[in-house]
């Protein structure tokens, strides 16, 4: 019970923190429920998908390796995956009716998805691996879901660069998830040393995402 607590608090506490940041037009707890439970059900198929995209990297070794486990593995089939749920469930619905809605589903769907994994390293690598993991894996799925999000929540509202945002929606979280890993199983002292840094610019960058978003939803309210 203490490892699933260890595992799952650092997984409720941001996504309280999230749903409470959206200050108009709360999103129905149902619909984000169905968020999280479609983070949690891609959690199969990304585990299939990566075992077979792992297949190729066998022939690799050093950073080549890691380049391709990092950004093709794990960083494109997680963040593909998150997207698809995201799109399919909310794009359409009636409640998406302001931008910050975006950021709220993609870190529901993706903290679906981080609260499973979570659970399984923990659970196989102890309570050492769960302290770190809360401190830096969950919160950056949760920053890796503000930045789809954000595009995403675009996109919705500013149909003439519809095309441009939503592929905004899914690179760049690619490219800040494969960057983490990278720097994470790289090996490289250097690189090592640029995590921290990193992982305070994912920070502030999800931070300045979403009190624009916030900000253009305050003026949408007040219109």
């Amino acid at each position: 019970m203490t490892l699933l607590t260890l595992a799952l608090a650092p997984v409720v506490i941001i996504l309280i923190y999230i749903y409470f940041r959206d200050k108009y037009g709360k999103e129905p707890i149902g619909l984000l429920l169905k968020g999280l439970l479609a983070g949690v059900f891609i959690t199969l198929p990304i585990i299939i998908t990566e075992k077979i995209l792992s297949i190729p990297a066998e022939g690799f070794s050093g950073l080549s390796y890691t380049a391709w486990q990092s950004f093709i593995v794990a960083a494109l089939t997680e963040e593909s995956f998150k997207f698809l749920a995201v799109f399919l469930l909310f794009w359409k619905s009636s409640e998406f009716d302001e931008r910050f809605d975006g950021i709220v589903y993609a870190v529901f769907v993706s903290l679906g998805f981080a609260a499973v994994e979570n659970i399984m390293y923990v659970f196989n690598h102890g309570m050492g691996t769960g302290i770190m993991r809360a401190l830096t894996a969950v919160p950056a799925h949760a920053l890796f879901g503000i930045t789809m999000g954000y595009y995403i929540g675009l996109a919705k509202f500013i149909p003439n660069l519809r095309q441009k945002l939503l592929t905004k929606a899914i690179l760049y979280p690619l490219i800040l998830h494969g960057l983490y890993n990278f720097l994470i199983l790289s090996g490289h002292l250097i690189l090592l040393l640029l995590f921290i840094p990193y992982l305070i610019y994912l920070w502030r960058s999800g931070s300045k995402k979403m009190n624009e978003l916030s900000k253009r939803s305050q003026n949408n309210f007040d219109l």
